[in-house]
């Protein structure tokens, strides 16, 4: 890996998909939430009050991805120490897989929601590692909800999909507060003020958030599921509990060590994803021969794969000790079994694995303190249902339980925790924290971030660089998508040849995740920050 021409060749551009900075750096899905976190860092504030700033202000501004109703999960490094922040959502206390038998149930609808967990995560993170005042923290969001904001072409494109989702609800709450005239799609450009969420955002400012748990809003959420047939009850906000400190699980890629979430998380994909890779060259990674487009659609294969065989939650199976995931021998094994052709004893048919929209966001302050926090209402706009009066949606975790066998980690079973795909990741080059990276896309994180680290790591690439490079992913059962145009006729050809089924998207497709991720420079001062082109946030920093 060459540092300085990864470092040194990094450009800057004026629509702040890449920037750079010297005291600090922002990265987010949405320009006003960026801009939220960037205000706490000129306050005098450390990367953790810019993190859980932008997280509210991503709520507002990008509801279709997080907000109130959702779940988050954090990977923080404060002063000089890694912590894992297992922000997980609950199942209602009333939840049993009875009432789930419909699988839209677990889709749609008041039912299929989660205690929500995010303002928890917001709240214990800002508690016990942020300086500024709360108040200062919230108000962003409350001038973004009341000020409004542009709506994107991608949001109008997801509420164009989502539509007849949104109308399917017989109390139209969703429709009603995130469709133009609770009946059509926003059109782009259109101003969307939030009058409801500002009210929501102005008692949690001046309460603190527990009134979301314990509070007005805790009975007001309890009236809304009773009248709609919901499973949530006042006692379940209240049984929500802190979120987890969990030590992170770190291995290395070539030199650098990644640290990622341990389970319910899926970062232990991310680390075998790459440790499998470890046992390839970088130069044959960056040659785009097409024999290593194989090898990596292999190795996305079987990482996956492994995942849904061995599911490990240390709330309900503590006592199973999962160390085979992660041993280098078990790594080797497995990359030692791809061959010159496609392994035919995978499964062909692809399990299902719900999840699509999610968003993440990176921080880093002068100080060394770094956040990744990826958060999520799981379904774009959630279970279609709103919160009445108060403005934000629920989410639709309860597609992430399994239903079917009870003896599965994950069974939906009262005050049980969703499985989560996320795996955001702290990068350590010579013991220096080195950068924050995370993306959504449901099971095809893990492969956008190791497509994105590879880029960098093997092939020396700028950040802004690696994250345009178009993408690709490959499913359990030998499905390869890739961005169109992206890949060479003979590559495509040659891994049709070898028996994959190929997916063409749209080129910078909504698809393939999006990145977004900050570096402290280890050959100069200051920061570089990237934003996912194929979305519509932008990085910013503190000069």
């Amino acid at each position: 890996m060459k540092l300085e021409k990864i470092e040194n060749s990094f450009k800057p551009t004026s629509d702040k998909k890449s920037s750079f900075a010297k005291k600090g750096m922002v990265s987010s899905a949405f320009p006003d939430a960026t801009k939220a976190g960037v205000e706490m860092l000129k306050k005098g504030g450390n990367a953790i009050d810019a993190a859980c700033a932008t997280a509210i202000a991503l709520g507002v501004c990008e509801p279709q991805a997080s907000g109130l109703g959702g779940q988050s999960m954090a990977i923080i490094h404060f002063n000089g120490k890694s912590f894992a922040i297992d922000g997980s959502s609950r199942s209602p206390s009333m939840a049993h897989s009875s009432i789930f038998t419909k699988k839209k149930t677990r889709l749609l609808g008041y039912k299929a929601t989660t205690v929500p967990s995010t303002l928890a995560l917001i709240g214990f993170l800002h508690e016990r590692y942020g300086t500024l005042e709360w108040q200062k923290i919230i108000a962003p969001s409350i001038h973004i909800a009341k000020k409004g904001y542009r709506i994107t072409q991608l949001q109008h494109s997801l509420q164009e999909r989502e539509l007849k989702n949104f109308l399917s609800i017989k109390s139209k709450s969703g429709a009603k507060y995130f469709l133009k005239d609770g009946l059509v799609p926003y059109d782009v450009g259109d101003r969307f003020v939030q009058d409801d969420l500002a009210q929501t955002l102005d008692a949690i400012s001046e309460y603190g958030y527990r009134v979301f748990y314990q509070g007005n809003i805790a009975k007001k959420i309890d009236e809304d599921m009773k009248k709609n047939h919901g499973l949530i009850r006042e006692e379940d906000l209240a049984y929500v509990p802190e979120p987890l400190i969990r030590k992170p699980i770190s291995r290395k890629y070539r030199h650098l060590t990644v640290s990622t979430l341990p389970p319910p998380a899926a970062g232990r994909t991310l680390l075998l994803t790459l440790m499998m890779l470890n046992h390839l060259p970088s130069k044959f990674l960056r040659s785009s021969k097409p024999s290593s487009y194989h090898f990596v659609a292999e190795t996305f294969r079987k990482a996956f794969l492994h995942r849904v065989q061995r599911p490990f939650n240390r709330h309900t199976y503590d006592q199973i000790q999962d160390k085979l995931h992660l041993q280098r021998s078990f790594a080797k094994q497995m990359a030692d079994s791809i061959h010159n052709s496609m392994d035919a004893t995978l499964p062909m048919i692809d399990p299902d694995f719900g999840g699509e929209d999610t968003t993440h966001l990176s921080t880093m302050d002068n100080d060394g303190n770094a956040v990744g926090i990826t958060q999520s209402v799981e379904l774009a706009y959630g279970s279609k249902t709103a919160a009445a009066d108060m403005g934000f949606l629920y989410n639709n975790y309860m597609s992430a339980f399994e239903f079917t066998t009870p003896n599965h980690p994950y069974y939906i079973r009262p005050n049980a925790i969703p499985w989560t795909s996320v795996s955001p990741a702290l990068i350590f080059n010579n013991s220096k924290l080195w950068m924050v990276v995370g993306s959504p896309g449901s099971q095809r994180i893990y492969s956008t971030i190791t497509q994105f680290l590879s880029r960098i790591i093997d092939g020396n690439l700028p950040m802004d660089e690696a994250i345009i490079r178009p993408r690709f992913h490959c499913s359990i059962g030998g499905t390869i998508s890739i961005e169109d145009g992206g890949f060479r006729t003979e590559i495509i050809n040659f891994l049709k040849e070898m028996g994959y089924e190929i997916s063409i998207k749209e080129r910078y497709s909504f698809y393939h995740g999006a990145i977004h991720a900050t570096m402290k420079l280890q050959t100069q001062e200051g920061f570089q920050g990237v934003a996912e082109v194929r979305r519509d946030g932008t990085a910013e920093g503190l000069n």
